[in-house]
């Protein structure tokens, strides 16, 4: 806490003195503005946590994050559900001169991530989210889950930190504090004690900015570009899918927004970043077409168009889900869903009995093998299947 003082005059023409508290954190917590990947329209507004982490620590820090975001082109199918995006390590030090190490927690979290803070550094701690105010709407003294944060700064006296989480900076005091770092003490008595994974964040050198920066990035997307899945992840996605959906329609609504989350959101958030990138890296100078962008959009929204299908044919009765009536080669309708508007692609395995709940566009555009979308190699490993992919009903 530090304290400036301010003078005046009283009523009476005598000139007093007071002092007037600053709250550092606090301070912090009101300059810190969310980037602008994090606000105005958003089509995922959940998007990956761990890039939303990675955005705001690099912005909060004066760093342009939309540099970070070659991985995008990489993601992968991984039969249960796509790959969650993360910013390599190297690609943050070769852009910002950041380090990321582990950090040993030999005797409390709250004492090694004091000595970090104190020099300036971030960690990074994987904590339970039920302590986490920024959270108020899902688990904040609801429910237990695993999230990380990047704590930046600490006052142990008044039992208080700032972090960055999701979307922005925040701040924790009191049982909140003791729940994220004190649950985590080495009692000598106790030998089973574990200690969450911690890292810290620390700068060598200073960052690339203008021009070097976007020149790095570009040999960062080449580097990605090059272990890329060898096969379509989407197409693969396709082909696991109606086993899936007898799996949802067996293990219910809580297992299929499971499945939505670990699925449709980390494919739609991974193209939403990518298309931003794309955007960034054409203000940039380099000659990439506007329609990689525009397509790259385009699965982000499709992804989501079938996430909300997906979750309202779950809610449907098994026999109306599975009794397919007739199919007149343009548009599938199912008996007690006449308001059902959109096309139904059918499984070939189990065209009997499964309706596949692809929407058309993500189908006939994303998945066509003569698209003219994609003129560069960008995208194009996600988009262009075999062409036995593209038949629909």
């Amino acid at each position: 806490m530090s304290a400036f003082h301010t003078s005046g005059m009283t009523g009476s023409g005598t000139s007093r003195s007071r002092v007037v508290a600053l709250d550092p954190l606090r301070m912090r917590a009101r300059r810190h503005h969310a980037h602008a990947l994090h606000r105005g329209e958003r089509i995922w507004q959940d998007g990956a946590g761990p890039v939303d982490l990675w955005i705001e620590l690099l912005h909060g820090n004066g760093f342009e994050p939309r540099a970070a975001l070659a991985f995008a082109v990489a993601q992968d199918f991984e039969d249960d559900q796509f790959t969650l995006g993360r910013i390599p390590p190297e690609d943050i030090e070769k852009l910002y001169g950041l380090q990321v190490q582990p950090l040993s927690v030999f005797d409390s979290l709250e004492e090694r991530a004091l000595v970090q803070t104190r020099r300036a550094n971030t960690v990074l701690v994987e904590v339970d989210a039920f302590y986490l105010p920024d959270t108020r709407a899902i688990s904040y003294h609801r429910e237990h889950a695993n999230t990380t944060i990047g704590i930046d700064v600490i006052d142990p006296n008044a039992r208080r930190l700032g972090y960055f989480h999701h979307t922005g900076y925040h701040l924790l005091d009191g049982d909140d504090y003791d729940g994220v770092l004190k649950a985590h003490t080495n009692d000598s008595n106790d030998a089973n004690a574990l200690f969450p994974h911690v890292e810290f964040v620390k700068r060598t050198r200073d960052a690339l900015t203008g021009t070097p920066l976007a020149e790095v990035s570009a040999d960062l997307l080449c580097a990605h570009l090059l272990r890329r899945p060898p096969s379509n992840p989407i197409t693969r996605w396709r082909a696991a899918f109606p086993e899936h959906v007898e799996m949802m329609l067996e293990r219910g609504e809580s297992f299929a927004r499971l499945y939505a989350f670990n699925v449709m959101r980390q494919l739609g958030s991974n193209f939403e970043l990518l298309a931003h990138y794309l955007q960034w890296m054409r203000e940039q100078g380099f000659d990439i077409p506007v329609q990689t962008h525009t397509s790259a959009r385009k699965v982000a929204s499709e992804a989501m168009v079938m996430q909300c299908r997906l979750a309202r044919a779950i809610a449907w009765p098994q026999r109306t889900l599975r009794r397919v009536i007739r199919c007149d080669g343009r548009r599938l309708r199912t008996r007690g869903a006449a308001a059902c508007e959109y096309r139904l692609l059918i499984s070939r395995k189990r065209a009997a009995n499964t309706a596949v709940l692809m929407p058309r566009s993500f189908a006939k555009h994303s998945l066509r093998k003569d698209s003219e979308m994609l003129p560069i190699l960008v995208l194009r490993v996600f988009l262009a299947p075999s062409s036995s992919d593209t038949s629909h009903a």
